[in-house]
C-alpha cells in the first residue's frame, strides 16, 4: 500500500444530492495537487474511490451511507441467461482500445446518448467543453474501448486500467440500438477483459439501493460491496 496517511483530503459544502433528491451530499476529494499516480488510484479504489475528470472522490455524507461502492471479483464472476444472450447478440462486434481524445465522432455519439438516456441529469445538455473535461484526460492508465460494426461506432467504454483491476469511468453508447444492451454488454466484456490481464476486479462505482438507476448494477453476481470498510461478497 501506498503512504496514503500523508495525503491530503478537501471535503466540499454540503449540496443537493444528484440521486436521492431529499438528500444533502457532502464530497471527499484528494488534494487536486497531488498527482495522480496510478498506484496512489488503485490503493484508493479500495477505499471506495472514484475518478471524475481530474480528481478522485468519494461520498463523504454526515447523514447519509447509501451510496456503497461496488466491484466485480472477475474471476468468480458468472453469466447469467439473459446476459449470455447479450453477449451472444454483440458477437459480431469488435473492440479496440484507443488514447483519450476529443473526437466528433465520439462526441456525436456521446451526445445523442444523453440526449435521449440522460435529458433529466445534470450532464444535459451536453456540451463539447463537458465532454472533454469529465472524459478526455491525458493519464497514462486510461482508455477509450471502442464497439464497432463494420467500422460504424456504437459505443465508447472509457475504463482506467490499475493494477489492482479496471476501473469503469463512463460508457456511452448508441440510443438506436436498444435490442442489444450496449451498456450491460460493456460491462460484461470489460469483465473478460479484466479475466484476460489477469485483474482482480471491475470496479463499476456506487450503488444505491433506493436509486432505479443503480439497480443493474447487482445483476451481476457475485458482487462485492464495501460495507464498513471491508468487501463483503453478495452472491
Amino acid at each position: 500500500m501506498t503512504e496514503l496517511a500523508r495525503l491530503k483530503f478537501y471535503a466540499t459544502q454540503p449540496h443537493s444530492c444528484s440521486y436521492l433528491p431529499d438528500e444533502q451530499a457532502t464530497t471527499l476529494f484528494l488534494d487536486p495537487s497531488q498527482p495522480m499516480d496510478v498506484n496512489v488510484y488503485a490503493d484508493l479504489s479500495e477505499m471506495g474511490f472514484r475518478r471524475s475528470g481530474d480528481h478522485l472522490y468519494r461520498p463523504h455524507c454526515q447523514n447519509c451511507n447509501a451510496c456503497v461502492p461496488a466491484r466485480i471479483p472477475a474471476a468468480r464472476f458468472i453469466p447469467n441467461r439473459q446476459q449470455r444472450r447479450i453477449l451472444k447478440r454483440n458477437a459480431d462486434l469488435t473492440v479496440a482500445a484507443a488514447r483519450p481524445a476529443f473526437k466528433e465522432e465520439y462526441f456525436e455519439l456521446y451526445r445523442r446518448y444523453i440526449e435521449t438516456r440522460h435529458a433529466d441529469g445534470d450532464m444535459y445538455p451536453p456540451s463539447r467543453d463537458q465532454f472533454s473535461t469529465f472524459l478526455v484526460r491525458d493519464l497514462p492508465f486510461c482508455w477509450f474501448y471502442e464497439f464497432r460494426l463494420e467500422g460504424r461506432l456504437l459505443a465508447v467504454a472509457v475504463c482506467d486500467l490499475l493494477p489492482n483491476g479496471l476501473s469503469a469511468v463512463y460508457t456511452f453508447y448508441e440510443p438506436d440500438e436498444e435490442r442489444r444492451s450496449l451498456g450491460r454488454f460493456a460491462i460484461l466484456w470489460q469483465i473478460t477483459e479484466a479475466l484476460r490481464q489477469n485483474l482482480e476486479a471491475v470496479y463499476l462505482g456506487y450503488w444505491i439501493k433506493n436509486c432505479k438507476k443503480m439497480n443493474y448494477k447487482t445483476q451481476y453476481r457475485p458482487i462485492e460491496l464495501l460495507i464498513n470498510q471491508r468487501w463483503v461478497t453478495l452472491n
